[in-house]
């Protein structure tokens, strides 16, 4: 019923494979051998066409019988897929690319636009009454409008058509939207079509107000925002602009008058629509990458070309023409600038050259300087080291010398970097495990662990982002505890219980003066050393700090050999690996700390020249702490300033030289009050057993049996060894 004698059609032969992977075979049909099938546009993957097949005819095509369709429709050409940096949005047609390859191959440009005649227009009825601009500008800068009447909106695209749109990624739709994609691909401008009966009398470009809604296009209806830019009637929003029409004004089959629309909108305002609406269109790609602002007219006039030579329409003297475009500003580029930035010697007539040849007009500056102002496309040459790239990149990066820079001697890692490295080789050789994790943490997770020092008030302000990733986790960490912990619990919920895990990374301090500052300043000037010593003191102190948890068996039972859980003791331990591998004295006392466990609590100091220095804590974390982070047992952790603790460290590490003589061994035991810290004790023997003593540590706390009520029984273990001589006992 879709066809009649005579009619000539696609038809795909036993073989083939249509779009799927459907195979086309010979096959009994209603008691027939069919071989092959008619073809519609859907199946061939032109278009949404379904319900009828291809009837060649109707696209103004008659060829001979057994002729290849795959030519005829334009199904054998090929695309090219091009990667296009942000920077370049007039790379985003084929006019841009047209550019490019002849600015790569030498081959002769001929601009697309130049081949569209504009036909003056005007009595159409457009209002630009943008009162809420971004960066100080209008959300449009230009805004032109054509008519065309007596338009068969119903008629087929050409298949060349077609064929180009769906190379680029673009189905066919219907032959007025299909010219409007078409338009944009060629010359860059995104184009909209309205039903003109369906648009109350003319057009309005404002900002959204307060509960407003549109039903865009794609069925979804959407809540605007006040910072939305429409494009709407007297009556209603038509569509969002740059981003996407509307539903109530678009092209049907029975459209008759052509509204048509070429306009330039403010890169920021579209972006931002875009992306909160979460609308990622083809014309808003161009517009946030900055669209040619002279070319609204001829891509409005190359629209209304097609819709006559095409759909039949008869082009109307009905329309409009609104611009603002700010002229460029010149630049100015002294002849020497590219030999100084790249290293290459370029020729005036060189440099000349090559920026007319990107569309740059040249004029004589003061001496030995030009004055180079971008053409309209080229939002993104702004300043001389833009034109410079462009000099290198057309004239040929080959030209640029690849010289390996020689190091001074005497250079390389710093200190701190040396010393860094060597406490994370020093975990990782203990057994541990190096993680990273999130620097950004929840309210609940800083209130938690808060800071490690207690030098460090407890009430200390956290950095809070103005645009978190996550909602919920929006201030900078104060301690590397949140995140350990979270990976801890992340790996104990998927079977891994035995853990000893560690990290090296930077805590966020707020500065003591204000956070940020008042205005940015703009990119390509230098803001002078009074900037950069505001800018420096608004960044925040951001010290490097380690932490280590450590849950499940610190010892693995083996036979003859009893499990251990990880605790205080081993927390203390791998503080004190750190302090050792940076040459740090480090001292433990008693402490307290709101993650961690009131009786379990270590404070970690380093005395230097007779000052106490607190670099960090460690022990075992609370028990609400570990509850609340669905763990279980036990779990040890500690965390150093690791910045502080290299600043004190012994700027010359001391060797011991071996000795060869036997060592003489002593154990001291010292009666004293329970509250006197162990430390102290073991620090007063250190100080009393001369210079003979290698070693001295604590091997034993007794309390009970003949000990005083209140006092207990330190026992020590000493080494003292000479170098020159055998010790008596």
């Amino acid at each position: 019923h879709n066809f009649t004698v005579g009619d000539k059609v696609v038809v795909t032969l036993p073989g083939a494979v249509l779009p799927g992977g459907f195979e086309i075979a010979a096959r009994k049909t209603y008691g027939h051998v069919s071989d092959g099938m008619i073809a519609s546009a859907r199946e061939l993957n032109l278009g949404e066409d379904h319900d009828g097949i291809i009837v060649l005819s109707t696209l103004g095509l008659d060829p001979e019988v057994g002729e290849d369709a795959k030519a005829l429709l334009g199904l054998d050409q090929t695309a090219v897929e091009i990667n296009v940096t942000p920077d370049r949005g007039y790379a985003f047609s084929i006019r841009g690319v047209a550019r490019e390859y002849s600015h790569a191959t030498g081959a002769a440009f001929t601009d697309p636009a130049s081949r569209v005649t504009v036909q003056p227009s005007a009595g159409y009825s457009v209002e630009i009454t943008d009162d809420a601009p971004v960066r100080g500008k209008n959300g449009a800068s230009a805004f032109v409008t054509r008519v065309v009447r007596g338009v068969d909106a119903s008629r087929p695209t050409p298949p060349w058509m077609v064929a180009r749109l769906q190379l680029a990624g673009i189905r066919s739709l219907s032959l007025p939207v299909d010219i409007s994609n078409y338009v944009m691909l060629e010359l860059g401008n995104p184009i909209h079509a309205y039903d003109l009966d369906r648009v109350d009398g003319g057009l309005v470009v404002r900002r959204a107000e307060p509960g407003e809604t549109i039903l865009t296009l794609d069925g979804v209806e959407r809540k605007l925002h006040p910072e939305d830019l429409l494009i709407a009637d007297h009556s209603a929003p038509l569509g969002i602009a740059g981003v996407m029409g509307g539903e109530s004004s678009k092209t049907r089959d029975e459209t008759v008058n052509i509204l048509v629309e070429a306009a330039n909108f403010d890169p920021v305002t579209v972006a931002r629509s875009a992306r909160r609406h979460k609308l990622p269109s083809e014309a808003a790609k161009r517009f946030e990458r900055g669209v040619d602002p002279l070319i609204a007219d001829l891509a409005a006039q190359r629209a209304v070309d097609l819709l006559v030579a095409l759909a039949g329409g008869v082009a109307d003297e009905l329309g409009s023409a609104f611009g603002v475009i700010e002229d460029a500003e010149p630049i100015a580029l002294p002849l020497g600038f590219a030999e100084r930035i790249m290293g290459v010697a370029y020729s005036e007539a060189e440099q000349r050259e090559t920026l007319a040849a990107i569309g740059c007009v040249i004029e004589e500056g003061e001496s030995g300087t030009l004055l180079v102002t971008p053409p309209s496309w080229r939002s993104d040459l702004s300043f001389p080291e833009a034109l410079v790239e462009e000099i290198a990149r057309i004239i040929g990066y080959d030209r640029i010398p690849a010289v390996l820079p020689i190091a001074p001697p005497g250079r390389g890692l710093s200190r701190e970097q040396r010393l860094r490295r060597r406490a994370a080789d020093g975990l990782a050789a203990a057994g541990y495990v190096e993680v990273q994790s999130s620097p950004f943490v929840s309210e609940t997770v800083q209130a938690r662990y808060g800071v490690a020092a207690a030098s460090q008030p407890a009430d200390l302000a956290s950095v809070r982002l103005a645009n978190p990733l996550d909602g919920e986790s929006p201030l900078m960490r104060l301690s590397l505890l949140g995140g350990l912990v979270n990976t801890t619990q992340r790996n104990v919920s998927r079977g891994a219980v035995d853990l000893a895990i560690f990290e090296f990374g930077s805590v966020f301090f707020p500065p003591t003066g204000p956070l940020g500052t008042e205005e940015v300043p703009p990119l390509g000037v230098y803001p002078g050393d009074a900037g950069i010593r505001e800018l420096d003191e608004s960044i925040p102190a951001q010290p490097r700090h380690a932490a280590v948890v450590l849950t499940g068996a610190a010892v693995q039972k083996q036979p003859g050999v009893s499990a251990r859980a990880a605790d205080w003791a081993d927390a203390i331990d791998a503080a004190k690996l750190i302090a050792r591998m940076v040459s740090a004295p480090l001292s433990v006392r008693q402490g307290s700390h709101p993650a961690f466990h009131p009786g379990r609590t270590a404070i970690l100091q380093v005395v230097r020249d007779g000052v106490s220095h607190d670099v960090g804590v460690a022990g075992e974390l609370h028990p609400e702490v570990v509850a609340d982070a669905h763990l279980h047992g036990r779990v040890a952790a500690a965390e150093l300033n690791l910045d502080l603790l290299i600043e004190l460290a012994d700027r010359e590490p001391s060797v011991t030289q071996l000795v060869s003589y036997p060592a003489a061994t002593q154990d001291l035991t010292l009666l004293v009050d329970v509250a006197v810290p162990a430390q102290q004790v073991l620090d007063a023997v250190i100080a009393g057993s001369g210079e003979l003593l290698e070693a001295a540590r604590l091997v034993d706390d007794y309390r009970g049996q003949g000990i005083p009520e209140g006092q207990r029984a330190l026992t020590f273990a000493l080494k003292f060894r000479a170098p020159d001589r055998t010790l008596t006992a």
